[in-house]
């Protein structure tokens, strides 16, 4: 697993306490049970943890699948030159 996508599931479940079973690429944050405000802040610590500037209002909609937060991230790290590390995955 990508340490972007695996840090996302750890967000999901155990900060937002998402099943882990419901996480995959085509879950939308809607189907997490996420609310506006628990999708913001995901956004948030998203963009805190990868140094990343998120679009709150773009990358935190209900229809935001966990696929495409992991390829947001990963193209935003792509662009700054950074890649992330392996060990990268706590909050």
């Amino acid at each position: 697993m990508n340490p972007v996508r695996a840090h996302l599931v750890t967000l999901l479940t155990e900060k937002f306490e998402a099943p882990a079973d419901s996480i995959d690429d085509d879950a939308t944050l809607e189907d997490l049970d996420l609310d506006s405000l628990a999708r913001v802040e995901l956004v948030f610590s998203l963009q805190d943890h990868w140094g990343v500037p998120l679009d709150d209002d773009h990358d935190s909609t209900a229809e935001v699948t966990v696929g495409r937060l992991v390829d947001r991230v990963r193209s935003l790290l792509a662009q700054s030159g950074r890649q992330p590390d392996m060990s990268d995955t706590s909050e």
